[in-house]
């Protein structure tokens, strides 16, 4: 493929269409899918999905389940990792370079110029491809909030599942917890399941109203279902459904939460039939890159010292640390070996309230920039602002430098990479696994 028509150049190219002034509003996104005949209303079984943290996650419990019990399943998320076609699965596989190159270049001629977002081309995109899948349920990640996100125009999806919500994105949904819950509650719909993850007393009450008043019909942890850690998985109990999971694939307390968000989600959805034992054997193998995931054998892997473990995790906000903070404690990373952080993070984020929780468990804190992202912190920034914090950290001019530097020095050591989608994606691509002769 030649480099005009490469997928970063295309997607480079939505810029230009960028509109002068960012109305929080649906009529770009309805106006192309319009131009593009409305494939979000030519769907089969749609789950939407919003919060704060878990979307992707759940997301992931949800099609491991379903995949289990033999049916086609494709799913539209954000962010990726490593390349953008990560967010499109269809029909159980990844879209290929080639094929997301077309279906952008389709919706970008239908577009004819008009002003948009890229994130709405690439979701107008998700709807154009997962029409013409032959797909039993379909999978949607909110990208930012939910009210006038992109994915908000299903207007008849079987369930929307809302994840645990905190602060984050305030210049966009709110300064305040009331305000962000709201803009997430907004895509639950009338006569649909809404899935409600463990929330705040106050979150919840902002859900729970909406719901009501959009006539959806609410399903709430804590009251139409519980769920409780037991060894290596957790139980799970509701009027219908009582079933314990003996072991999960995802790492950390955090992870039960989105894995029972997901059983009450295929739970509450009858018009898919699921045996418990899809259920079982959905959680016990779903797997979701960059959640707490311990680097395999690579390249990079291999030019790091013995017996170092690598963890990575594309967290980025005071929940997410915080969920961080208790699975370190859970799997008792750091406590035969010294534990050091390396992160970076984007300019939009606060690295003492994503650390502060952390701070604890490291030997030492180590601040990196984000490559190819313009919208990265750079490294002296993210010190001073930790240091107003009382937080004491360093700086390299590299994740490779800082792991080299950290190399000469220590021959025993765990290592969590942390703070974005840009750094883990940038060490899964370093660590490229190594062909078989």
């Amino acid at each position: 493929m030649d480099s005009k028509n490469s997928l970063e150049k295309i997607i480079a190219r939505f810029d230009r269409y960028h509109p002068a002034r960012i109305d929080l509003t649906l009529e770009r996104i309805i106006r192309l899918l319009d131009e593009l005949n409305s494939p979000h209303k030519d769907l089969p079984r749609v789950i939407h999905v919003a919060g704060t943290n878990g979307k992707g996650s759940t997301i992931s419990f949800l099609r491991s389940i379903y995949e289990a019990a033999g049916l086609v399943v494709s799913t539209y998320t954000s962010p990726h990792l490593i390349g953008f076609n990560e967010r499109y699965v269809l029909e159980g596989d990844i879209i290929s370079e080639s094929d997301l190159c077309a279906i952008l270049k389709e919706v970008e001629a239908i577009n004819n110029g008009e002003p948009i977002t890229q994130f709405e081309i690439l979701t107008a995109a998700a709807f154009l491809s997962l029409s013409r899948t032959n797909s039993d349920v379909v999978l949607i990640e909110t990208g930012l909030g939910g009210r006038f996100d992109a994915t908000n125009v299903v207007d008849n999806p079987i369930a929307t599942i809302i994840t645990p919500v905190s602060m984050d994105h305030e210049m966009f949904l709110g300064s305040n917890i009331n305000s962000i819950a709201g803009e997430k509650a907004a895509i639950q719909k009338s006569g649909a399941k809404s899935i409600i993850a463990p929330q705040s007393e106050e979150v919840m009450k902002v859900i729970e109203r909406q719901g009501i008043e959009v006539g959806a019909k609410i399903y709430q942890a804590g009251v139409d279902y519980e769920f409780e850690k037991i060894k290596n998985g957790f139980s799970y109990t509701s009027k219908m459904l009582s079933i314990s999971i003996p072991r999960m694939s995802l790492v950390g307390p955090h992870q039960i939460i989105n894995a029972a968000t997901a059983v009450a989600c295929v739970e509450q959805c009858e018009q898919i039939q699921i045996d418990e034992k899809h259920i079982i054997n959905g959680i016990s193998n779903a797997s979701w890159s960059g959640r707490l995931e311990l680097l395999s054998d690579g390249i990079l892997k291999r030019c790091l010292p013995q017996g170092w473990d690598v963890w990575l995790d594309a967290g980025h906000n005071e929940a997410a640390g915080k969920a961080l903070c208790d699975s370190l404690s859970e799997i008792r990373l750091g406590h035969k070996k010294p534990l050091h952080i390396f992160f970076g993070m984007l300019e939009d984020k606060n690295p003492a309230v994503f650390l502060k929780s952390l701070v604890k468990h490291a030997a030492s804190l180590t601040a990196v920039p984000l490559v190819d992202e313009p919208r990265g912190h750079i490294p002296e920034d993210l010190l001073a602002l930790l240091r107003d914090e009382g937080i004491e950290a360093i700086s390299e001019t590299s994740i490779e430098e800082a792991l080299n530097n950290l190399a000469k020095k220590s021959h025993l050591a765990t290592i969590l990479i942390c703070g974005s989608h840009s750094l883990v994606g940038r060490i899964i691509r370093l660590n490229t696994p190594i062909s078989p002769r």
